[in-house]
């Protein structure tokens, strides 16, 4: 009995020395920022006034940031006018209809982060409303009107006519620490189920998992393991310290709901396009003028005499660009931005693209062996370029060609048996009734020259087909690479 009694103790003490660090660790790292003209008025006192020495002053803690959060969180219902197939049966019994009118509805979660009724919430959610509904915690319910989308970040932003409301003030994400805890709040699975609150941890930063508007969006997740849901699209992620850090925007399930692994968009991301949403309507993006020609990992580090294995190459340089303006040339490598390592160029590519116009950055590059400082000053990404070299472009050649492909990375080429080094685009799927199929063009090819011009990258790619496309006779030549032996395919466009 008293070796029982003991153990107890133990334990017990044991969990209060977790509950007090979980909560008082580093409390100075907090910071908010505050919105130009968008006041916020909603917070909760930080954590470094709250002392938590029991377990019930840790419970009372999450309790009051929730209580203060949850009143800030909305849940967005939208109505959709769809066109119906009607089907083939129908005409026998008198309808001549093709198709008829319906209402498709939706639920989603937002979070008021003005006075003045501005709210956060995820383009996916309010994308192609014709009404939108926002109800509050204490069930009152607003029209909605959308102020502006961004699809490529998933970010929107509603704004709503209602006074006395309270606003949640956004963290700075970047301060937003792998461990540290947060709550989830939103709707999950149904209007029954609003301002749900779970708690979690932060699991991982800077995630990119390639799901916004095909891969061509600008992905840099923060990874819970707070329960969402579908529903919760569009909520809160809340810091200890009672901050918004994050837009609750995805989940990866096996199932279709929690299984621990939900993203969300950082807030400082977030509050950079609802800034510029509300000053512009629109979004408008920083321009580095490169193309990226790979990361660089161990193998390809080992392979360019690198000593650290981080950063991206440069493939082509836009000529009378702002990369070119400043210098920077094919080949660099680029291993830091403003100071920090630059890891994935998903992620790089997202700080350029969300950094304003005019913005002097500057670039830690290697060139032939040698570090160097190189200061870019960013212009704007053009429209037609945004809109044109994603997703477009490759439906197109997908339909016209018949096949897809993508770059070759270090990756790719090990597991093909190439050199880490060796550039070019490799075929990934290829339509059996196409002629580039009929011709010899197999999937796995690794195509490195068209009309005997290199090919290094999917820009390249698509440019020489273009000047195939635009020829007399419309015969494209590639040189591929198969099993480790060059071959060449030739077939009319």
């Amino acid at each position: 009995m008293k070796r029982f009694n003991s153990s107890l103790l133990i334990a017990a003490v044991a969990v209060l020395l977790i509950g007090f660090y979980s909560i008082d660790l580093y409390p100075e790292k907090a910071s908010v920022f505050s919105l130009p003209d968008l006041p916020s008025t909603s917070s909760v006192e930080s954590a470094e006034k709250q002392p938590v020495k029991t377990l019930q002053d840790f419970n009372d803690a999450i309790v009051d940031i929730a209580d203060k959060a949850t009143p800030t969180v909305v849940t967005i219902r939208v109505t959709q006018t769809v066109e119906v197939p009607n089907s083939p049966f129908s005409r026998f019994f008198g309808d001549p209809r093709g198709s008829q009118e319906r209402q498709r509805r939706g639920l989603g979660s937002g979070v008021i982060v003005s006075e003045e009724g501005y709210i956060i919430t995820n383009a996916h959610v309010v994308e192609g409303a014709d009404e939108i509904a926002v109800g509050l915690s204490n069930g009152e319910e607003y029209d909605g009107e959308v102020v502006g989308t961004d699809p490529r970040t998933d970010i929107a932003v509603v704004k709503i006519n209602a006074e006395g409301l309270s606003a949640l003030k956004i963290g700075n994400s970047d301060e937003v620490r792998v461990g540290e805890m947060v709550l989830a709040i939103g709707s999950p699975l149904g209007e029954n189920l609003a301002h749900s609150v779970s708690m979690g941890i932060v699991s991982a930063k800077d995630r990119a998992i390639q799901i916004i508007d095909e891969g061509q969006g600008y992905e840099n997740f923060i990874q819970t393991d707070a329960a969402i849901n579908p529903g919760n699209s569009g909520g809160a992620l809340v810091n200890m310290d009672g901050e918004l850090v994050g837009i609750n925007s995805a989940i990866a399930s096996r199932s279709g709901g929690n299984d621990g692994i939900g993203f969300a968009v950082p807030s400082n991301l977030a509050k950079s396009v609802m800034e510029s949403l509300i000053e512009s309507g629109e979004v408008v993006r920083g321009y580095v003028g490169i193309t990226m020609a790979g990361e660089v990992d161990r193998t390809m580090a080992k392979a360019l005499g690198l000593k650290n294995a981080n950063g991206v190459i440069v493939g082509a340089v836009e000529p009378d660009g702002p990369a070119d303006m400043a210098g920077l040339k094919e080949g660099d490598v680029i291993q830091k931005l403003n100071g920090e390592k630059v890891e994935t160029q998903f992620k790089f590519r997202t700080d350029i693209a969300t950094s304003s116009p005019g913005t002097e950055v500057t670039l830690g590059i290697v060139r032939e062996g040698k570090n160097m400082s190189v200061d870019v000053t960013l212009g704007e990404l053009p429209d037609n370029l945004a809109a044109n070299m994603g997703r477009a472009q490759d439906r197109d050649m997908e339909t016209e060609l018949g096949f897809r492909v993508q770059p070759v990375t270090p990756e790719i080429a090990q597991r093909l048996g190439l050199d880490a080094s060796q550039q070019g685009v490799i075929v990934t799927d290829i339509n059996q009734g196409s002629n580039a199929f009929r011709q010899g063009l197999r999937p796995r090819d690794v195509i490195v020259s068209v009309a005997r011009n290199p090919v290094e990258d999917v820009s390249d790619f698509r440019r020489e087909m273009s000047k195939v496309a635009e020829s007399e006779d419309k015969v494209a030549l590639l040189k591929v690479i198969r099993g480790g032996v060059s071959q060449y395919v030739a077939f009319e466009l």
